[in-house]
């Protein structure tokens, strides 16, 4: 936020690549402090067309770009890895799974007191819950960077798994995979400044 033409706010600055560290460091306390604080346009122009504001401006750039390049690579190492993963599901007959199904969500039932819906639903949820790797994958990328991208890419390879083995349920492993995607939400982006938008 711009204060006027003459000032300039903590969010104007982050815009033009300053941190609160460099603030501290190149231009110190505001130059007004009420009703917001701001600083002088003339004291931040000079101070940016310093020699020690350009070289740490060009440091803060290739620090920040070889941080970025080091989160994508472990993000791709990490989605390889996912890739790589040898996920498979037991294959059973339709009934047999049925029972299964629902003898694990509710004990006591029987399969024709299920509606098919609630049937084929419950029949990829246990597949999904019963795919070789799936549980040990998740826990794998818990607070890795990529996690989100990976977990997407896990459940995703189970479901495409579960349709390849039981194409009567595939219908229903698509919808749970678009019901996921939707039910994410998505990150909100930082600012340089690290300052959420």
């Amino acid at each position: 936020m711009q204060l006027r033409d003459d000032y300039l706010s903590g969010s104007a600055l982050a815009e033009r690549g300053w941190t609160p560290a460099a603030i501290r460091r190149f231009l110190g306390a505001p130059d007004r402090t009420s009703p917001r604080p701001g600083f002088c346009r003339e004291r931040v122009v000079a101070a940016e067309q310093s020699e020690p504001w350009r070289r740490w401006r060009a440091g803060a750039v290739r620090r920040s770009a070889r941080g970025r390049a080091v989160v994508d690579a472990r993000r791709a190492a990490l989605l390889a890895q996912v890739a790589a993963l040898d996920i498979r599901v037991p294959v059973l007959a339709s009934a047999a799974l049925a029972e299964l199904a629902v003898a694990h969500r509710h004990r006591g039932y029987r399969v024709d007191e299920v509606d098919r819906t609630t049937l084929r639903r419950w029949m990829v949820d246990y597949l999904r819950q019963q795919a070789t790797l799936y549980d040990a994958a998740l826990d794998a990328v818990f607070a890795t960077v990529g996690r989100a991208e990976a977990t997407v890419a896990i459940r995703n390879t189970v479901y495409a798994v579960i349709a390849a083995a039981y194409p009567e349920l595939a219908g229903e492993a698509r919808r749970q995979v678009a019901e996921h995607a939707a039910a994410v939400p998505a990150r909100p982006r930082r600012s340089r400044a690290g300052h959420r938008r």
